[in-house]
């Protein structure tokens, strides 16, 4: 019994002591402690928002509060404060690097003021672990990074670019981290390393299981050395420059999990057998346009669960077996080229969230996959495909579906009435851009979460407004381009519509009447009724609604009703363009935005219209057959775009109008006279400042050198008198610069101006009086006209956004092009052109002319240039209209002009060009007219293909009377006739006469041996069998 006793008390001895020594250990070392509460001091932090640094206080051991994680020894050897939202400053002296048995540093998602990285983080060689990710340091990566040899996982990512490696390589740093396993440098910039990266990380860091080096400017081809790091699980190189195909090598990453190489630019075929990694479970190669491939087929059970191909060339069919990807949730294929059907098999996808299919030529019906089983899909979207056949019903009883976008597919018929679908929780539906037809069923506003209905570009005849059990609403409902009737009449006994939106499109249907059930739209924020037939008056109910935006343009108005007194609207945006409104213009509404143009108001400016309008960002009155002067109240808007051309109006420019803060001022095609006020401010905001087609007179307002931000400049068919703009050579935004038709003067050359004008497109200085040569040193800076700009698809304009969405006004200028006069609605950057004629510029054309190889328009005729067309003008590959007719060029025509494949126009009549003119398919197609008034031209199409010389003298010295298409060439036929009878003479000899024959073959040998004595040798024993060998000759 006493031993049992002495048992027990052991035992119960020996375990409460196990449990007070590691409790006595684990207290906090005071000097660590001390040292933590130091570094808390240096810290700024929000105590609201914290949820670690608020437990550290002197009260308690360090080792309790959160974020801290001690040894057994009490020893802090962890420090999490990821996610505090603190911010400081560190350097070398902070005391943080007092705790030298830290193994694990995490200090993600703070804020470190854009410092840099202390170098004493090499004091801390116990770290395992070190995170410093999305912490705002900047500058060079300290090299003592690479004494921490112990390091399992390095993330540097996410502090910008301005974190860099500088004078140091990845290999120094790297070479000693030699028990890496994660690495993440996203964000890094690593320009320096070129395509050896690839090569220094595989021969440093054989443990590698995950590398992120997301945007890091890497460049490529990856190198097979990589091939060693078989342990990879997570490779992450998105947003570099690769450039080069993928290595087929990743296919033996037998460990791979996740591989994302979106933005790239990878290109070639994609190798097949990767998708058939066991442990793989996400692939992105989203963005690399010019990366091939097709889908295998997939095992059953595969452990894909996201698979990202958009904006590739992924081609074939969807396979299949693509349902055999049980674990899917997310499947993107937009922008791809695959076709097909596509597959039932789909509906096995249980895991699916989001669907992809957009932008594809996807072609079958989708009616009969069973949607309804993807019960966790959130988004579908089969857009801009070919799918055709009815809309099914299955999609909507998904219960988790969000949005649903089929819009821009050949669906059609009508939509079936909607069942058992209180449950949905779609949100978003977008059908536009079909061929459904009939009306909408009542019940697709049973769809309880419905919020968003685009039904735009069908055939759709009604929509239900009216029947609705109980009020409804929208935030948007686009039912445009359509065939909408509207025949409800609206009258007192009818009910008000319960519907409510607060976006409505209703623009390019039939509509011949104003609908009413708009009375009743409490909400509504957005109407565009725009490209109707509706005729008659805007009925003054219209500015009742809470309206913002008003669209009434392309419609038959002739009049609108003023608001009654006392009512107070909001609009913001009002386009009445392109009605037939007649009378005064209406003063009594206002806005940011009020286009009234192409209208018929016969009538001038109100004096006051400024006092109205003063907040009015954009105002257009063009095309509307005003008249008079413009009144000096115009001078209150303070907005940005003033539009008035192409009216009749008269008199003077206001003086004040050019010290506005207006970027565009329109007042082309007008009847104004007098001059451009020289009053322009310092800081002058004007983009755009287009006076042409008016009577203006004076001279070229010197002040307006003070816009530097001018873009366009149209003062062409004017009487401007002056000499040529020098101090706008200063204004290096100017793109296009009309002086045309004017009675500007003098040489255009700027000696005494540095300034450039890179990005101008468009000069036109034709007929005006300018004289002396085109100076080459301006040609040289205009770069604009150098590049190749294919596929912008944008234009000149000026850009003005809001909440609202964006407005642009598109700069419009007349021109010449191919000998017609046109108007340039929108002028696309890729278009270029220069126009120097009928002036009296003399010299030769500068051959630098040939540099700007972007140029579509040259003329430069009715000019007083000598010598000849440069050669270089074959580098203007994209030119398509050459006009150098009627100056004194001279030589040729170059060959090279024979491969400006687009030129469609050519002249270069009445100058003193001689020769030939040059054969290509291009010059075949230009007319006699091109080449005439050039006396040494020949050849088609001018001639026909007979070779033209100067004709036989007479004995008077006169030259003959023959027609240029009859003449001969005896020089050359001289030429090849005593030739061929030379060579007959003299082969007929040998073949005819044996006494020559032998001669002629005795002399040869004499000269063959004295010139090669060593033959004397070889053959001098031989010679018999020469002439013996002969006897054919003798026959």
């Amino acid at each position: 019994m006493l031993t049992l006793f002495l048992h027990f008390f052991l035992f119960l001895f020996t375990t409460t002591v196990s449990n007070l020594i590691p409790a006595f250990h684990r207290n906090c070392i005071e000097a660590q402690q001390q040292s933590l509460l130091h570094f808390k001091k240096s810290l700024e932090f929000d105590s609201s928002e914290s949820s670690k640094l608020i437990t550290w206080n002197s009260s308690t051991e360090c080792c309790s509060w959160l974020g801290v994680t001690c040894s057994t020894y009490g020893r802090v050897v962890g420090l999490d404060l990821s996610s505090e939202s603190f911010s400081c400053s560190i350097d070398n002296s902070s005391s943080l690097f007092q705790l030298q048995h830290l193994q694990s540093l995490n200090f993600a998602d703070n804020d470190f003021n854009r410092s840099s990285i202390p170098s004493a983080i090499g004091k801390l060689t116990e770290l395992r672990y070190l995170n410093l990710s999305g912490a705002e340091f900047t500058g060079q990566i300290p090299i003592e990074v690479a004494h921490l040899k112990r390091l399992k996982v390095l993330d540097l990512s996410r502090n910008g670019e301005e974190l860099k490696l500088g004078k140091r390589n990845l290999g120094t740093l790297i070479q000693n981290l030699t028990e890496l396993s994660d690495l993440s440098l996203d964000g890094v910039n690593l320009s320096a390393e070129g395509s050896l990266w690839s090569q220094t990380i595989s021969s440093s860091l054989p443990k590698l299981s995950v590398l992120s080096l997301y945007n890091c400017d890497l460049s490529g081809p990856i190198h097979e050395s990589f091939s060693r790091l078989d342990s990879l699980s997570t490779l992450i190189l998105d947003g570099n420059n690769i450039s080069g195909p993928v290595p087929k090598f990743f296919a033996n990453f037998s460990s791979l999990i996740s591989l994302s190489l979106s933005d790239c630019n990878f290109y070639g075929a994609f190798p097949k057998e990767i998708f058939q990694i066991p442990s793989l479970q996400s692939v992105d190669l989203k963005a690399n346009l010019e990366l091939r491939g097709s889908l295998p087929e997939f095992p059953k059970n595969g452990s894909l669960e996201s698979l990202v191909l958009s904006g590739t060339k992924f081609s074939g069919v969807l396979p299949d077996s693509i349902g055999n990807l049980k674990m899917l949730s997310e499947l993107d294929l937009r922008e791809c080229n695959f076709t097909g059907a596509v597959p039932k098999s789909l509906a096995n996808l249980t895991q699916l969230g989001h669907l992809y299919l957009s932008s594809n030529k996807f072609s079958s019906p989708i009616n009969s996959i069973q949607w309804d089983k993807l019960i966790k899909l959130v988004d579908l979207d089969l857009s801009d495909n070919l799918l055709y056949g009815s809309i099914p019903l299955s999609p909507f009883s998904i219960p988790l579906l969000q949005s649903l976008d089929l819009s821009g597919n050949n669906f059609s018929g009508q939509l079936l009435e909607f069942s058992n679908v209180s449950s949905s929780s779609l949100f978003s539906l977008d059908l536009s851009s079909n061929n459904l037809e009939g009306s909408i069923p009542v019940s697709i506003l049973n769809l309880p979460e419905l919020d968003i209905i685009n039904l735009s570009s069908n055939n759709l005849s009604g929509f239900p407004f009216y029947g609705l059990p109980e009020s409804r609403d929208l935030s948007s409902l686009d039912l445009s381009f359509n065939s909408l009737l509207f025949n409800h009449n609206g009258t007192n006994s009818s009910p008000p519509s319960l519907l409510q939106s607060k976006y409505l499109n209703l623009a390019s249907n039939k509509l011949k009447t104003f609908p009413n059930f708009l009375k009743n739209q409490s909400s509504l924020t957005v109407l565009d009724l725009s490209d109707n037939q509706i005729p008659g008056q805007i009925p003054n109910w219209i500015w009742e609604l809470r309206l913002q935006v008003l669209n009434l343009c392309c419609n038959k108005f002739v009049s609108l009703q003023a608001p009654l007194l006392g009512s107070t609207y909001q609009l913001m945006r009002l386009d009445l363009h392109s009605n037939q409104i007649q009378g005064q213009i209406p003063l009594f509404l206002s806005g940011e935005y009020l286009d009234y143009s192409t209208n018929n108001f016969s009538s001038s400016m109100p004096t006051d219209i400024g006092d109205f309008i003063p907040s009015t960002t954009y105002l257009s009155l063009s095309s509307s057959n005003l008249y008079g002067e413009i009144p000096k109240s115009i001078c209150n808007v303070s907005g940005a775009a003033l539009d008035l051309s192409n009216n009749s109006l008269s008199g003077t420019i206001p003086q004040c109008l050019t010290q506005t803060i207006l970027s565009v001022v329109d007042l082309r095609r007008n009847n104004l006279t007098g001059s451009i006020p020289d009053n322009f401010l310092e800081g002058c905001l004007f983009e755009t400042l287009a006076l042409g087609r008016n009577q203006i007179q004076g001279q070229f307002p010197k002040s307006l050198a003070n816009c530097s931000r001018l873009e366009v400049l149209d003062l062409g068919i004017n009487q401007i008198t002056d000499a040529f703009p020098c101090p706008l050579k200063n204004i290096s935004p100017l793109s296009v610069l009309m002086l045309r038709s004017n009675k500007f003067y003098g040489p255009i050359g700027c000696p005494g101006t540095k300034g450039t004008w890179p990005n101008l497109q468009i000069i036109d200085l034709a007929h005006n009086s300018f004289n002396g040569e085109i100076p080459s040193t301006s040609l040289a800076t205009w770069q604009a006209m150098m590049v190749n700009k294919d596929g912008l698809e944008t234009y000149l304009s000026y850009d003005y956004d809001d909440k609202y969405g964006a407005f642009d006004y598109g700069d419009t200028i007349t021109t010449t092009i191919k000998g017609l006069e046109l108007d340039l609605i929108k002028i696309l950057p890729i278009f270029t052109l220069i126009d120097f004629s009928s002036n009296n510029f003399s010299g030769s054309i500068p051959k630098e002319i040939g540099e700007l190889r972007s140029l579509y328009v040259l003329n430069l005729s009715s000019n007083a240039f000598t010598g000849e067309i440069p050669s270089s003008f074959g580098n203007m590959r994209s030119i398509e209209s050459l006009d150098l007719s009627q100056n004194h060029l001279s030589g040729q025509i170059p060959p090279q002009l024979a491969n400006l494949i687009f030129l469609s126009y050519l002249n270069v009549s009445y100058n003193q060009l001689t020769g030939r003119i040059p054969t290509s398919t291009q010059f075949s197609t230009f007319p006699n007219n091109s080449f005439k008034g050039n006396k040494g031209l020949w050849g088609p199409p001018l001639t026909s293909d007979a070779v033209i010389v100067s004709p036989p003298l007479t004995l008077n010295g006169s030259s003959s009377n023959l027609n240029s298409g009859d003449e001969i060439d005896w020089n050359v036929i001289s030429a090849e006739i005593g030739f061929t009878c030379g060579f007959g003479i003299a082969v007929g000899s040998l073949l005819f006469c044996k006494r020559w024959r032998k001669w002629y073959y005795r002399a040869m040998f004499k000269i063959l041996f004295k010139i090669f004595p060593q033959l004397e040798h070889r053959f001098g024993n031989h010679r018999r069998h020469v002439y013996i060998n002969q006897r054919y000759w003798s026959r």
